[in-house]
């Protein structure tokens, strides 16, 4: 099992739009609004690390209102 997390910067006013895209991703396990330089916090469980990163360019950053993205892999 792979896990991540991804902060995101969204696009001013997005943030609601793009937690409620992602919620729909099976692979995305939890989704939260921040305070700071990001504007989101997911947290990501795949099979693999090569899922994982399928999740991640696929399916979150082509997200409309996503601006940009940091990946935490969470280590064992």
């Amino acid at each position: 099992m792979a896990t991540a997390f991804i902060l995101i910067n969204a696009e001013l006013g997005q943030e609601t739009n793009v937690i409620e895209i992602l919620e729909k991703i099976p692979a995305v396990k939890e989704t939260n609004h921040v305070y700071g330089v990001y504007d989101l916090v997911v947290k990501v469980e795949a099979e693999s690390m090569e899922v994982l990163k399928e999740v991640l360019h696929l399916r979150i950053r082509p997200v409309e209102g996503v601006r940009s993205t940091m990946t935490l892999i969470v280590t064992d």
